[in-house]
């Protein structure tokens, strides 16, 4: 969202807007052509959607979507399009589910390692009713009675752990324009430690880590070392920190067969010498 202009007090102004938005669309209902075309199902679509917004350089992915129902279950397309996601350092945030008054079932992509997981509070911070409540919960964020600019031009009331979602992603997107080299793994962990009014214990499957605080996150982010990934060569402080001291030198076979001859020989040579001693110290019979 970018509001009406400076100065007029109206319109929407989304947490990060300067972001650029990269709209892929996942959900096919049962009469879409390109879903009977291609004979995609909800896992498979949204699989394909995460590997292409990946592949287009997304550096957010927000899933402001997904599968509560009593039958959800993981889809191993999605799962390992999650993970591709994250390998290329796109960092992956999704709704934790809106089943709080419907058994709390397990969401999925939410569900998936690696995903930072949005659940939804109201205006007083207490944990939303409809919010899952689930052992996959990072943070919470604003959810309920949430202005939402539509379509046609309207403004309207919404709620949901989808709303909790999109907040969030709004935040990653500062941290990832102020340090861009930070790596998903590293930006969840900062989104935990610096989250406000943390549960007792520091977490819990309502809220998670707490509140998420975007100003506190970038402000611990300007002290962060990115992760990274680099090759390192065999030699120095890391070969006697990660490397054995391989085979001995005194230990080839060629050695070995060297010395085994001549000690078999004197061994041998000494057996018969003392057989001939102990025949001849035999007492004769007459």
């Amino acid at each position: 969202g970018h509001g009406h202009g400076e100065g007029r007090g109206d319109g929407v102004l989304g947490i990060a807007p300067g972001a650029r938005i990269l709209p892929v669309r996942v959900i096919l209902e049962d009469g879409d052509p390109a879903r009977g075309k291609a004979r995609q199902t909800r896992g498979n679509a949204l699989a394909e959607g995460i590997r292409w917004a990946a592949d287009h350089g997304a550096d957010v992915i927000n899933l402001s979507l997904g599968d509560d129902s009593k039958s959800a279950h993981p889809e191993p397309s999605e799962d390992a399009a999650v993970q591709y996601a994250l390998k290329k350092g796109a960092v992956v945030v999704a709704s934790a589910g809106n089943g709080g008054e419907r058994g709390d079932h397990i969401s999925y992509p939410a569900a998936y390692p690696g995903v930072i997981v949005a659940t939804a509070v109201d205006e007083n911070g207490a944990r939303a009713s409809f919010s899952t409540r689930r052992w996959y919960a990072t943070v919470s964020a604003p959810g309920d009675d949430i202005v939402i600019a539509d379509p046609d031009r309207k403004y309207y009331e919404g709620w949901g752990t989808s709303a909790a979602s999109a907040f969030v992603s709004g935040a990653v997107a500062l941290v990832r324009a102020a340090r861009p080299g930070l790596s998903p793994a590293q930006i969840k962990r900062l989104l935990q430690d610096t989250a406000q009014d943390a549960p007792a214990g520091g977490r819990d499957d309502s809220r998670g880590f707490g509140l998420i605080d975007p100003a506190a996150a970038l402000s611990r982010a300007a002290g962060l070392k990115p992760d990274s990934l680099r090759a390192r060569a065999h030699g120095g402080t890391y070969a006697k920190k990660y490397f054995g001291p391989g085979p001995a030198e005194d230990t080839d076979d060629d050695t070995h067969a060297a010395w085994l001859g001549p000690v078999a020989a004197a061994l041998g040579t000494a057996l018969l010498a003392a057989g001939a001693y102990l025949w001849r110290g035999r007492p004769r019979r007459r």
